[in-house]
């Protein structure tokens, strides 16, 4: 089962172009206290402690001024916890729009066939209507969310184990309860655990607190910076799912002072993109430069010589990375 961001998108090259090694630097390639402050972490949440106690306690441990996180988990929901560091902290909104993916442990009030419950899960597939809980942090009216899939795993008696792909906004403690209401039976959330969010996945760099914490040590005492990259992601991972434009050296520094993408510093982009998708705006050596919304489609880019392809909406690389490449206006 896939997230509509893990699908291949095809890329698309409007020219050729060079970069000037004296400028700016691969992600991988950061010293290591850059590495940090430009870095992301996939981190497994314990129940218990809130997200933003999680991010505090990260905040701590790498000794930082500033973290944030990508979608808030209840205290009792464990798994995937995107944390975005100090300059990072930047590109938090490119996630925060991104598919999840959750498995969930629901408790029927009664025993159900099978059948009926494999129904009532396709039912709840594609878009659906949610009123959030009262409980709920954000404004109680009905929205539609888009359910990606929605696949059984595992029946007990009457607990039932399914994984869902949705739309981030989804409330599953509410999808647990419209389920439950379409069996005739009711239902409740048991256990959640989130296994994916955006480009971040459970089965490859999740890392513990304690992991952190001990790769962090090895750094600081024996000056190994290894483990820190082994458990850091660069930022740029953070908005891998983004469709991509990579753009001309002499188009970053406008960018960074806050100008849109115009369609001549366009080198490269992907397929897919329709008018208005959030898009990510990276260099030739993968610096992420900023995320916007595109203003035309992959193919009206392609072909485009003049315009603005993408207004942009968030700046992530410091102005004078790049030479400048664009004069301001005189008067």
């Amino acid at each position: 089962m896939m997230l509509p961001s893990e699908k291949k998108r095809e890329t698309l090259v409007k020219s050729e172009d060079k970069t000037d090694d004296k400028y700016g630097k691969k992600p991988q390639d950061r010293p290591i206290e850059e590495y940090i402050r430009k870095g992301a972490i996939d981190l497994d949440k314990p129940a218990g402690p809130t997200s933003h106690e999680i991010t505090s306690w990260v905040k701590k441990i790498l000794i930082l001024k500033k973290a944030g996180h990508s979608g808030t988990l209840d205290p009792n929901v464990t798994g995937l916890l995107p944390i975005m560091l100090e300059d990072s902290t930047k590109a938090v909104d490119g996630l925060l729009t991104a598919g999840k993916e959750y498995v969930c442990l629901m408790k029927l009030h009664k025993a159900m066939p099978e059948n009926t419950i494999k129904a009532v899960l396709k039912d709840f597939t594609g878009d659906i209507f949610q009123k959030p809980s009262i409980k709920s942090a954000v404004r109680r009216e009905t929205r539609v969310r888009t359910i990606y899939y929605n696949e059984l795993l595992e029946i007990d008696d009457n607990n039932v184990l399914f994984r869902v792909g949705c739309e981030a906004g989804t409330y599953i403690r509410k999808l647990c309860h419209d389920m439950g209401m379409a069996m005739g039976t009711g239902a409740h959330m048991q256990e959640l655990r989130r296994t994916k969010s955006g480009p971040f996945r459970e089965d490859e760099k999740m890392i513990t607190l304690q992991d952190l914490q001990d790769a962090y040590v090895e750094w600081k005492e024996n000056g190994n910076e290894g483990p820190l990259r082994k458990v850091i992601y660069p930022m740029e991972f953070g908005l891998s799912h983004l469709p991509k434009i990579v753009i001309r050296d002499n188009a970053v520094d406008a960018i960074c002072h806050g100008a849109g993408l115009a369609a001549p510093g366009v080198l490269s982009l992907e397929s897919g993109i329709e008018k208005g998708d959030i898009v990510a705006v990276f260099t030739l050596k993968g610096e992420g430069v900023s995320f916007g919304y595109a203003q035309m489609k992959s193919a009206d880019i392609l072909r485009a010589a003049t315009g603005i392809v993408v207004s942009t909406d968030r700046v992530l690389m410091e102005a004078g990375t790049y030479t400048k490449g664009w004069k301001a206006k005189t008067k």
